[in-house]
């Protein structure tokens, strides 16, 4: 049984429920607050206190909080459970890989925006979920497309313990046909990210779903986040860094993992690899006419893929018929290329 508590609720499109894995929800029965925010909790393991942790979340005004919660034995849920009772501890039968677990929170959540955070974050700023809320929740939405929030993600900060800002941000570079990612201090408010660093920052749930969340079929954590984000910005959406959500990190690792393994193909096939061109149609905007886009992945591609992802021919073909079928049925979602994103980085710092 999966405890539902009374909110923001949106039909969640059916391809997005199928990716989900197993799992089940505990507790959750009351609300603590009703800003339109929840937190999301994910962990890096027990050495972490979670009794102060979750009362730090409580006295910060969040809605609830859905605590992420690794495959295994849970000895303490029960207690905890009774001890903090808007919290949904969220158990998985299978290991998830991170775009999965918070797949499963945005299904889970019921506010308008969702506030992904990890366990040995501390906050620099005393946590306030209502202010938050109000800097990032559109006060009136647009009538033409009812968006609830500023901007589908906007990303925390980050300290070290000497409290030096980290280079969290991540800018796109072309060197020659190469795409590559620039790591960056975002200094301003509002400094453009491709990804969300370790997926931390508060998110437009509805937008989140829409565009299709993580990739759960990418399980090596730099390549999805990176298909998430280059997606975003593909698609007309943006992350950007946020000064008002800056936090003290336990331990940091500039550089990150980002081995090419089996899910770099596929990160390459979606996000480098179609083609965007005007398909001869205007499109209306409130301020201007541009031309209408479309996307496509060109055939001559496969030959690459079959090369990067090592498979057999039989199972290349059949990756490359899914996500060619993937990128047609989102055409026009396309709205910038690779050249037009790396441009705009060239300006917005």
């Amino acid at each position: 049984m999966k405890p539902r508590v009374q909110g923001v609720m949106s039909i969640i499109p059916s391809t997005f429920n199928e990716g989900l894995p197993a799992y089940t929800v505990v507790g959750g029965a009351k609300r603590n607050a009703s800003a339109g925010l929840c937190a999301v909790l994910l962990s890096r393991g027990g050495r972490y206190a979670r009794n102060s942790c979750f009362k730090e979340l409580q006295n910060g005004g969040f809605d609830y909080v859905l605590s992420i919660e690794s495959a295994g034995e849970h000895f303490d849920i029960e207690e905890l459970s009774s001890a903090f009772p808007f919290i949904r501890f969220i158990l998985f039968k299978e290991p998830a890989n991170l775009g999965q677990q918070i797949n499963v929170a945005a299904a889970e959540a019921d506010t308008p925006l969702f506030f992904v955070l990890w366990n040995d974050f501390h906050p620099i700023f005393r946590l306030d979920a209502e202010r938050i809320a109000e800097r990032l929740l559109v006060k009136t939405p647009e009538p033409e497309n009812k968006r609830q929030c500023v901007r589908l993600c906007t990303a925390t900060v980050l300290q070290n313990q000497q409290f030096e800002t980290l280079p969290i941000a991540n800018a796109p570079a072309l060197n020659g046909k190469k795409f590559e990612t620039v790591p960056f201090i975002p200094m301003k408010e509002g400094a453009p990210s491709l990804y969300p660093f370790e997926a931390a920052g508060v998110y437009d749930r509805a937008n989140f779903i829409e565009i299709g969340g993580f990739d759960a079929k990418i399980n090596q954590t730099h390549w999805q986040l990176l298909d998430f984000g280059l997606r975003v910005w593909l698609w007309g959406e943006e992350i950007r860094c946020s000064q008002n959500l800056r936090f003290k990190l336990d331990d940091f690792s500039a550089m990150g993992d980002c081995v090419t393994d089996e899910g770099y193909p596929r990160f390459f096939l979606k996000n480098l690899a179609p083609v965007i061109q005007s398909d001869g149609t205007e499109t209306k905007s409130k301020n201007h006419d541009f031309d209408a886009r479309r996307a496509h992945l060109p055939l001559r591609c496969f030959s690459s893929y079959l090369f990067k992802s090592g498979r057999g021919l039989l199972s290349a073909i059949r990756g490359f018929i899914e996500i060619r079928k993937w990128v047609d049925d989102n055409s026009r979602r396309f709205v910038n290329n690779i050249n037009e994103i790396s441009a705009f980085w060239d300006y917005a710092e």
